[in-house]
């Protein structure tokens, strides 16, 4: 490793966006030990004694620090979820501890910490810019929850689990993403699909043929999973197809104890909840919510709580309905779990004469990018354009620039539409290049767009469900945050320093343009002959729109519960398991009650690896923001454009600089009301 040159390490060129095809795993080490010494080395020349702390000879240099690192990282982290391989993972698990490591070292340097608080006390900071300001309070508060006023044994204690916690979530992802690979369920009889719709047996028979096999190749990745779970005739198939996909990292199941995260999950409990008493705090939740809009424990459960008992009585009468057309329409009780989908499938039919396979030939990604394009364009007068000649990590991968108009670029952005293997279940966004202003002008944000929607198969673009599409729009109302940002200074642009109980509004807020009729009319085209949905289809879709919407509700509550009652009230040693706790709240909340085998925590790495810990009510918390937001253009108009700049200039524009209750207010005009998303989700009284 140490032979890399390192004047050709393309993780060090920073005067372009990522050179895809040339970072190698043995860049990694090099460059990464590099920038932590410069950095380093940088930090003590600011921190040498005399003169007085200001913003642009110690806060401004701290902060582009900050940023070169993070442009260093951003495409390593990122080729780990989208191009996993062994040399990558190695490397990049040997360069994680690093980075916590320096990232914990100056949240506890007491030197640092004096010259944020000098500023904060000097009469410079008066005259600083309302993000400036925000960047000193959000780092002041962060120096606390770092643990920079401890004593140093304790420090010592704080960065040492840290570090493990670090490596636990990245031990988690790789778990999960190994067990799911690691089966399939390879069909050679026909009559075994029965059930199956086209493009899912085109979809497991093109994945067959690219590993050699005969017949067909289902895989627990996403499009393949839940078309078979819903379509496939076959009970015993189902059952083996869920048993694999509940149990997988886990003591259960097919691959049982291969790659179990039990005592992992265990493990990171503790360690959190360790971190958190050293700083002082009752649980790690307690902790957590420091940042966050919602500010206490009771205050989130008393949330959940009241969703729950407003959502539960409609979750019954859905299940009931279930079982009994299960049982009246195909003899079939008791209902098991890996029934629910293909019952339910059944049972929308049968009501409203409407599936999501009848959707998606109205959804070829031809279609759905560019009408994506053109909402974005009528809401904010944006306009939306591929680039080519920039590298990529994977053929499949597009590249698109934004501008308004005015002619200038606001954002740049990366889209990988397609599940592959070696690439992270999920959606996600995530940032490549963060908005800032330099002396040579401003640095163009770009991000990351990364789903998993079934490829193209036999010769016909991608077709996506009507939930892929709305997947889809979220996915890029993360994006727009990101890259419509106003703000000049990385800390609080885009998604940086948002309460994350309000980074999911923007995301939110744009799934409601995919049941719009004006919306859908540029969305949706029949991939052979370019017809609109029509409108018998149109209906019978949103007919069923709210479709065991409280099934689904109770769900969220079911994760969003687990999570606060794990991170807020569990004892790792009082004797109680996770599984015990899960089952606590699914007996209060779920109607649905999963086998014993099941293993679904073992997979939640939305709040083991990902940043939802003591944070998964965030998801019903923005949906009261961002059903409560577009109600505003319900009143005026869906694409209404003076509504659409207000959203842009209060909401998107203004990053972290401000908190969040203050810009929705601006917006608004009010305080959120939750009437609009019980109206949204056929709640309402």
């Amino acid at each position: 490793m140490e032979n890399t040159p390192l004047t050709t390490n393309p993780l060090l060129d920073l005067t372009q966006t990522p050179r895809f095809g040339a970072i190698l795993p043995e860049h990694i080490g090099p460059a990464l030990d590099r920038v932590l010494a410069e950095n380093r080395g940088a930090l003590e020349q600011l921190l040498a004694p005399g003169g007085r702390y200001t913003w642009a000879n110690f806060a401004q240099p701290i902060e582009d620090m900050r940023e070169r690192l993070s442009r260093l990282w951003s495409p390593v982290s990122h080729l780990h979820a989208v191009m996993d391989s062994e040399p990558l993972r190695a490397a990049y698990n040997a360069g994680l501890p690093e980075i916590t490591n320096y990232f914990t070292e100056l949240a506890q340097d007491e030197r640092l910490y004096a010259g944020y608080r000098s500023i904060a006390a000097s009469p410079e900071f008066a005259t600083l810019t309302q993000a400036q300001k925000k960047i000193i309070e959000n780092t002041l508060r962060d120096f606390r929850l770092a643990g920079a006023e401890l004593a140093p044994q304790e420090k010592a204690r704080f960065k040492a689990v840290q570090q493990e916690i670090a490596a636990l979530a990245s031990k988690f992802t790789e778990n999960v993403l190994d067990a799911t690979q690691a089966w399939d369920l390879r069909l050679t009889d026909a009559p075994d699909l029965t059930g199956l719709p086209e493009t899912a047996r085109a979809m497991a028979q093109q994945d067959a043929r690219e590993k050699n096999l005969p017949g067909w190749r289902f895989t627990l990745e996403a499009p393949s999973y839940i078309g078979f779970m819903t379509y496939a005739d076959n009970r015993a198939l189902r059952r083996r197809m869920y048993e694999a996909y509940v149990t997988r990292a886990s003591d259960q199941g097919p691959t049982a104890g291969k790659w179990d995260n039990s005592e992992l999950i265990v493990r990171v409990l503790k360690l959190r909840r360790a971190a958190a008493q050293l700083l002082g705090f009752a649980s790690y939740a307690e902790y957590a919510l420091q940042t966050r809009m919602a500010k206490t424990v009771p205050e989130v459960m008393n949330f959940l709580n009241d969703l729950a008992r407003r959502a539960k009585p409609a979750a019954q009468k859905d299940f009931a309905e279930l079982k009994r057309f299960a049982r009246e329409a195909h003899g079939v009780e008791p209902l098991e779990a890996w029934d629910i989908a293909y019952y339910s499938e059944k049972l929308q039919q049968a009501r409203y004469d409407f599936s999501q396979e009848d959707v998606r030939p109205y959804f070829p990604e031809t279609q759905v990018v560019p009408g994506l394009f053109e909402v974005v364009e009528r809401l904010y007068g944006l306009k939306i354009t591929q680039v080519t000649a920039i590298e990529v990590w994977h053929p499949d991968v597009r590249f698109y620039e934004i501008r308004d108009g005015t002619g200038e670029v606001r954002g740049r952005f990366y889209m990988d539409l397609y599940a592959r293997t070696g690439k992270r279940g999920g959606a996600w966004m995530d940032e490549c290049i963060n908005r800032k202003r330099t002396a040579a002008g401003v640095q163009v944000p770009v991000a990351y767009l990364v789903c998993n929607f079934s490829p193209p198969v036999a010769g016909r673009p991608a077709l996506f469900t009507h939930d892929e599409v709305t997947t889809l729009f979220h996915e890029f109302g993360h994006g727009l945050h990101h890259m419509l940002t106003r703000v000049d200074y990385v800390g609080v642009a885009g998604i940086n320093g948002v309460a994350w109980d309000a980074v999911e509004l923007p995301s939110q807020f744009m799934e409601n343009w995919c049941w719009e009729r004006a919306a859908l009319d540029l969305i949706s085209g029949h991939y052979q002959t370019g017809e609109k949905i029509p409108e018998s289809l149109y209906g019978k879709m949103t007919a069923a729109r709210n479709f065991q919407s409280g099934m689904q509700f109770v769900r969220q509550l079911e994760f969003s519960l687990f999570d606060m009652r794990l991170h807020g009230h569990y004892d790792p040693e009082g004797g109680t398991t996770v599984q015990q706790v899960l089952e606590q709240v699914r007996a209060e909340v779920a109607v649905i009650m999963p086998p014993a085998f099941n293993r679904f925590q073992n997979g939640f790495s939305h709040i083991f690896a990902g940043g939802y810990a003591a944070g998964y009510y965030s998801y019903k918390w923005a949906e009261v923001l961002s059903a409560d937001a577009f109600s505003k253009f319900e009143e005026n108009g869906v694409f209404d454009r003076a509504t659409g700049l207000q959203f842009l200039q209060n909401i998107l524009e203004q990053g972290g600089s401000r908190e969040p209750m203050e810009l929705f207010v601006q917006f608004r005009g009010r305080t959120p009301k939750i009437d609009a998303l019980l109206r949204h989700s056929g709640l309402a009284a």
